[in-house]
């Protein structure tokens, strides 16, 4: 009876209403956006929103290696790091990593990035989903997805001049 009382008090939060999903169509190779996920040189060039570039930039790109990125914006101050590690990797088709700000409790998210070529052009889908609503919350309200369509943005910008 207890027991009964318990459950049906209990809140459960599906998966589905922690997630965001970008989906972007990039005139590029596969293996092109793949090696832009996974190569520093190619993550300075085009990962974080506007004005604020990563500043940090550590790769251990295997599954199980980890990475560790900080932003620095335009007052010069290099903001908190954040990081994960990749759990998994599927040349030019799929990068799995887990990522959150690298505090004491701070909350995680899988990131799972793939790509499906057709022709000249490549379907690039970024689903993230959060460990918690308030996780969720607290990045969409802080504007994850509008900082992350504008790292795309610039990501479409790097592939342009790499392939000119």
């Amino acid at each position: 009876m207890e027991a009964t009382a318990l459950t049906a008090n209990k809140t459960t939060i599906s998966e589905a209403d922690r997630e965001v999903v970008i989906t972007r169509v990039f005139d590029a190779p596969a293996r092109l956006l793949f090696a832009a996920f996974s190569k520093p040189e190619h993550l300075m060039r085009w990962f974080g929103p506007g004005e604020y570039p990563l500043s940090l930039c550590e790769v251990d790109f295997r599954v199980g290696g980890r990475f560790r990125f900080a932003m620095t914006g335009p007052s010069g101050v290099q903001e908190p790091p954040f990081g994960g590690a990749y759990r998994e990797i599927v040349p030019n088709r799929k990068i799995v990593f887990d990522n959150g700000f690298l505090a004491e409790g701070a909350g995680r998210m899988v990131v799972t990035v793939t790509f499906e070529e057709a022709g000249d052009r490549t379907t690039m889908k970024v689903r993230t989903v959060f460990d918690s609503a308030e996780s969720y919350d607290f990045h969409v309200n802080q504007g994850f997805a509008q900082g992350f369509g504008i790292a795309l943005d610039q990501l479409a910008a790097h592939l342009a001049q790499v392939q000119a």
